[in-house]
């Protein structure tokens, strides 16, 4: 190893004079542009921020605390200096990542485009991560002036440790290893220049003008009296006391909660600031908040959530009470209410209400035929479409247009509500708001899921990849997709694979957040080919690197609680050869091949033997031999449907419900 680093360091220096560095005294480099030492004054803090890269994988600085450095060189398209450095770049990060050194490029070029900067790095042959610092605010807050720079981050301080040209990033990462300060460089970089316009923008942002404006079209909605925000956008004060909160979840995109990249795909209910708004509240923020002359207009005007934002409901279900203790484990509570409709109505839409948002982390519901008898509880095997649901961050259900989900009268309407104590007895009484249609829909809003149950994420692992897909038997209009999972959750996307093979990019989450749930809704319907699969691709980390996880040192498989794992993408969508006054029976199109799409992970359309995981593989494993008709090694689609029929008459018959979780029709996996 120690060969391989010296070669590096060789490696580096010789390119740096190809690419036209010179040995200049410090102060001419200074006057390039270009620190060559951070340790000769103050080290440069750096404020945590997630970016994320060309691949569409998200990168979030303080994840890395456990890597012993972190080197973020600056690129720009067309840089004859960086392009030369190819080479020594790659061998760099192919040689310190070894060691756990995050080893990163970033582009804060606001000329570069994704598709160019991918074009670019295809031709120089860049094999690093390149992150899009899209709104500037990373390469700003860290002084970038150039691409062809370099800066060794110390985590365990998280400040600059050297600045410079990256011919010296290799030995500066050796001396923050072994303990040595930092290398001092003479040596100044000729990259090429890349322009920050808005720096100084600070001076000309007016609170009144420009920042109370944002906030009222943003923020205010969640951030007010009765509001889920956490505190309310009140006024000019309260606003400068939480500015460093404000900034920070700016910097890391986890405000506004709004997690589908804007790369892809174009929504209907996006919630995402634009970089305009993004960068004057942190720039205003950074310059100390000030205050400025004019009326505080959000003091001038009282906001108050509304107790039900789409207006008073026409019917309102009152879901039973229940007592959630301070602490433990809390199982899913199934109550019902009777569905008091003497006629049935078509919904056109629906806002769940939780009593406690603290304790309630999702509520789902469906409608049932009969009232549970005396003692019994709902069962989501016998729910037969939603009446809504609820997860953090989810806002109303709302079908418009001609579509519209259908309320039969009589029966019961079922719930599965999970809770999570948080350290305080309460009584949860949640509210379910119903808004029905005047007339009859021209067509019915769908639900199907992709699901996989056998799930197994190995300990210790930070990116675990798992994949599941449905399958369409007959052409489709897709509204929206509803991502799902728990704790360890880092990342998903949705495909369309359509029968030709071709694959589109439907959306993508490069950073999945367990606290913030909700349906992305497509601003135009996508039309789904018969035969098309929709593929979901989840990435895990059960690493200690996730803050948020429980455990890393066991292996997670699919379970109800949160401490546990799911894979779940909720579809919204309707048949095109469907409509309310000719209805077809939905999940039966499904039946044939939901088992393939939950397993076969190499999505070839069979199933072999090292794709049978969790409590369905073992069944099938143990009658594999008998289920494979053919010989291939493999079940087909035609195997696994008399497959599927054996175990449901096995499950008839030990009255069992479900063994891998909840029923296909059910809009959201447990939480």
């Amino acid at each position: 190893m120690i060969t391989a680093r010296l070669g590096v360091l060789s490696l580096l220096a010789s390119t740096a004079l190809i690419a036209g560095c010179s040995t200049d005294s410090a102060p001419q480099a200074m006057s390039a542009g270009i620190a060559v030492n951070a340790s000769a004054n103050a080290p440069m803090s750096v404020d945590n921020f997630m970016l994320v890269d060309t691949n569409l994988d998200a990168h979030e600085l303080y994840r890395m605390t456990t890597a012993p450095a972190v080197v973020l060189i600056t690129q720009a398209n067309g840089d004859a200096a960086i392009q030369k450095l190819a080479p020594a770049v790659n061998a760099m990060a192919a040689d310190y990542s070894a060691m756990g050194v995050e080893v990163l490029m970033m582009n804060s070029s606001l000329k570069d485009s994704r598709e160019a900067i991918l074009a670019e790095a295809q031709k120089v042959g860049f094999k690093t991560p390149i992150l899009m610092d899209v709104n500037q605010l990373v390469g700003g807050s860290l002084g970038v002036s150039r691409s062809a720079e370099a800066y060794v981050i110390n985590p365990k301080t998280w400040t600059v440790f050297y600045r410079g040209p990256v011919s010296g990033a290799a030995a500066a990462v050796d001396a923050l290893m072994s303990g040595k300060p930092a290398p001092a460089s003479v040596m100044a970089g000729n990259g090429a220049s890349i322009a920050f316009p808005d720096r100084g923008m600070a001076t000309r942002i007016s609170y009144v003008k420009d920042v109370a404006p944002i906030l009222e079209a943003k923020c205010v909605a969640c951030h007010q009296e009765g509001g889920i925000g956490p505190f309310a956008m009140s006024s000019y004060a309260m606003v400068k006391g939480f500015s460093p909160m404000i900034r920070e979840v700016l910097r890391t995109d986890r405000m506004p909660p709004y997690n589908a990249d804007p790369h892809v795909g174009k929504f209907s209910d996006n919630k995402n600031m634009t970089p305009a708004e993004i960068k004057t509240l942190v720039y205003w923020i950074e310059a100390g908040a000030p205050r400025g002359e004019g009326v505080d207009p959000l003091g001038a005007v009282k906001h108050v959530a509304a107790d039900w934002p789409l207006g008073k409901p026409d019917m309102i279900l009152d879901i039973p009470a229940y007592k959630v203790p301070a602490s433990g484990v809390v199982d899913y509570q199934r109550p019902y209410t009777p569905n008091s409709l003497t006629e049935g109505r078509w919904i056109r839409a629906s806002t769940v209400k939780p009593g406690d948002r603290q304790a309630v982390h999702h509520i789902l519901t469906g409608w049932m035929k009969d009232v549970p008898a005396a003692g019994q509880n709902s069962s989501e095997t016998r729910w037969r479409g939603s009446v809504g649901g609820y997860a953090v961050g989810a806002e109303s259900n709302i079908y418009a247009g001609d579509v519209g989900t259908f309320l039969p009268a009589g029966g019961a309407v079922g719930y599965q509500m999970h809770y999570t104590p948080y350290g305080k007895e309460t009584v949860d009484k949640s509210q379910i708001g119903v808004y029905f249609r005047d007339d009859m829909p021209k067509y019915i809003m769908r639900g199907v899921v992709v699901i996989d149950a056998t799930i197994e994420i190995p300990a210790n692992t930070p990116r675990h990849k798992e994949v599941a897909y449905v399958e369409f038997p007959n052409d489709a209009l897709l509204y929206s997709a509803f991502p799902h999972a728990h704790y360890r959750a880092y990342a998903n996307d949705l495909w369309l694979q359509t029968p030709d093979g071709k694959k589109t990019l439907l959306m993508t989450m490069p950073r999945y957040d367990f606290n913030w749930q909700r349906a992305y809704t497509f601003d135009q319907p996508i039309k789904i080919p018969a035969g098309s699969r929709l593929i979901a691709n989840w990435t895990y980390d059960n690493s200690k690197s996730n803050p948020a996880n429980p455990d890393p040192n066991i292996k997670v498989t699919w379970g109800e609680q949160s401490h546990e794992e799911m894979l779940f993408t909720s579809l919204s969508f309707r048949w095109v050869d469907e409509t309310a006054a000719k209805q077809i029976d939905s999940d039966a199109r499904f039946s044939q091949t939901r088992m393939l799409g939950m397993m076969d992970d190499n999505i070839d359309g069979k199933l072999q033997k090292a794709e049978m995981k969790g409590q369905t593989g073992q069944m099938l494993g143990k009658y594999f031999t008998v289920l494979d008709k053919n010989g291939d090694q493999a079940l087909d689609r035609a195997e696994l449907v008399a497959a599927q029929a054996m175990m449901g008459n096995r499950r008839r018959g030990s009255q069992a419900t479900t063994t891998d979780g909840p029923s296909a029709s059910t809009p959201l996996g447990g939480r």
